[in-house]
């Protein structure tokens, strides 16, 4: 892997969805940079910090949230010279969207009071009343013809489908949940999925004309769902509970045929490889230097200067860290916090929140645990290439790790004091982002050689 400079950034940064550009937040500027060569293409100066940034779709404009101000902002890549501002006034703005064509901006009020859309071709402008949700409660389907927003009115829960092309409510229907958490559309826009809060377990798929096709509920009493994530083919539900266990719904009868559980000790039977994170300090012989005592006592108060970082394959039975969440406190860390389908439908990859340190690694194929990797630190983020099957996550260290079926591995970042926080990659798996809390760099990925059945490695 190759490694850029460090950059400054103070907030989001994101990849353009054609791959050319990425977009950083510094203060109240928004930096435009080439990502094959990292020089600066555009720099737009905004009215306050930017705290929201979104491409469209064409890659053409991108807005910037000001949500101190409270307003959105909009700029062309093509025309530097033009410009869009909105500003909803005493109503204020609590997040902003695009439309899937890319001349349309979706703005949601605060206190959910209204959802706004706005046209960039003329000054048109649509109202949804009471949004369910600022953030969360709209989806798009893939080819971008319809939306589904959802609302609340009289206590119950709604979802509007709407038309992308002119805007107008094609039909609305009410769902049975008791306080609707979020909506989404199958990958071939022939349903849609939306789940309750954590209070209800409740998963309920509805047709387009307003039908329950199904209602799936593994348990009554207890926190319900976390987490759910349609397969990129659509085939497969996975839904992540609260009760640290994954269970995957099939599209045709929408029955679970999977149920994995996040077991605290591992026993035999088991076929995954367990990877562990270990560091050691490297022994130098340095008898045969000549150093002064000026440079040893210098390079002593930064500790030691050089750590081997790798993973060691365990065997089983092995134990692995758990915490307790405290029943005395809200949203206790647990259930499944993370998780995430690999682009070939074959793996999905799970963290359970009471046991931050560890990533699962599920073969939906086979239904079987096929890896899991121990850290030191925390599971900030975990992310699958969009092109191949590659996994990547970070721990906050100055190391990223990963994972494919032929092994585990664990790459250095060579800048000075640099932590990664969060990754994201760009949209042809080519480049992946690393941020630190101030700065970020990106590294260049090399493609994975077709090679799936060589031993399993630890490389630092």
């Amino acid at each position: 892997m190759e490694f850029t400079e460090s950059f400054k950034q103070t907030g989001p940064c994101c990849f353009s969805p054609n791959a050319r550009y990425l977009a950083v937040a510094v203060d109240y500027r928004l930096v435009i940079r080439d990502v094959l060569s990292f020089k600066v293409v555009q720099l737009f100066s905004c009215m306050d910090k930017i705290s929201y940034i979104e491409w469209a779709q064409d890659s053409e404009y991108i807005l910037c949230g000001l949500y101190k101000k409270p307003m959105i902002q909009a700029w062309s890549l093509a025309q530097p010279e033009w410009t869009c501002k909105i500003d909803e006034g005493p109503a204020g703005i609590a997040y902003a969207r695009w439309s899937p064509d890319s001349r349309h901006i979706l703005t949601t009020s605060e206190f959910q009071l209204r959802l706004t859309v706005w046209s960039l071709l003329n000054t048109a402008c649509i109202h949804v009343q009471w949004p369910k949700h600022a953030s969360k409660g709209v989806s798009f389907t893939k080819d971008g013809s319809f939306a589904a927003i959802c609302t609340r009115r009289d206590c119950k829960d709604y979802i509007n489908l709407i038309s992308c092309q002119s805007w107008e409510i094609m039909g609305v229907f009410a769902v049975d949940t008791l306080d609707l958490a979020d909506v989404e559309w199958s990958p071939d826009d022939t349903a849609i999925v939306i789940w309750d809060s954590p209070l209800e377990y409740k998963v309920l798929i509805y047709s387009l004309d307003g039908r329950c096709l199904s209602k799936y509920q593994a348990y009554e009493s207890g926190l319900g769902v976390k987490s759910v994530s349609w397969s990129p083919n659509g085939q497969s539900l996975a839904v992540g509970s609260y009760d640290q266990m994954l269970r995957v719904l099939n599209h045709l009868t929408w029955k679970v045929f999977a149920e994995f559980m996040h077991l605290s000790t591992l026993r035999a039977p088991c076929s995954a490889a367990v990877f562990k994170e270990v560091d050691e300090p490297l022994q130098l012989d340095m008898s045969d230097l000549s150093l002064s005592d000026d440079f040893t006592q210098q390079n002593s108060e930064y500790g030691p200067p050089f750590i081997d970082v790798r993973y060691d394959v365990m065997e089983l039975p092995i134990t692995l860290p758990f915490q307790k969440p405290p029943t005395d406190k809200p949203n206790p860390k647990q259930g499944i916090g993370i998780m995430s389908w690999s682009k070939d439908n074959q793996y999905i990859c799970t963290r359970n929140d009471s046991m931050p340190t560890v990533l699962w690694i599920w073969d939906m194929n086979l239904l079987e645990l096929a890896a899991i990797l121990i850290q030191k630190d925390p599971i900030r983020a975990a992310a699958w290439d969009p092109t191949c099957t590659r996994l990547v996550l970070c721990t906050g260290t100055s190391h990223v790790y990963m994972w494919t079926p032929s092994g585990a591995y664990c790459v250095n970042v060579p800048l000075p004091q640099f932590s990664v926080m969060d990754l994201k990659w760009d949209f042809n798996g080519s480049c992946l982002l690393l941020k630190d809390k101030e700065v970020f760099c990106c590294a260049a990925v090399p493609l994975l050689p077709d090679d799936s059945n060589s031993d399993y490695s630890s490389d630092n």
